[in-house]
């Protein structure tokens, strides 16, 4: 009943940037806190940085601090990882994440964490 797709990802090299979407589509009510985690491979997926419905950025990873930032646009449903001063440590797997209620039939159903299926960053040293 819903998707989020993320896109953007691919290779960049160390000091580059890369812009990460995730749009969310199907039967959505509302979209609550939305956010990016990421994993890299052999790792356990860690939270790199959230926004609140209002546009606010409520968690950022020391990780990340100062180089990644977070925008979405409600009317598209869309959230943005704007990724800067990238570095070989940010090779991972991105996936998106939702807090969303959705419509199911009739039946309104709230899911605290939605996933998008992940978009691969190689950062090249």
């Amino acid at each position: 009943q819903v998707q989020l797709v993320e896109s953007g990802g691919g290779l960049v090299q160390a000091g580059g940037s890369l812009r990460l979407s995730c749009a969310a589509s199907g039967s959505i009510a509302t979209i609550n806190d939305m956010g990016w985690y990421r994993q890299p491979l052999g790792m356990p997926r860690e939270l790199v940085i959230t926004i609140t419905s209002s546009g606010v950025t409520n968690y950022v990873a020391d990780s990340v601090k100062g180089r990644f930032t977070i925008s979405r646009d409600n009317a598209k449903n869309t959230v943005y990882l704007q990724m800067n001063m990238v570095k070989p440590d940010d090779t991972a797997i991105y996936y998106c994440n939702a807090d969303l209620t959705y419509f199911r039939g009739s039946r309104l159903v709230h899911e605290y964490d939605y996933w998008g299926q992940g978009t691969q960053v190689t950062v090249s040293s």
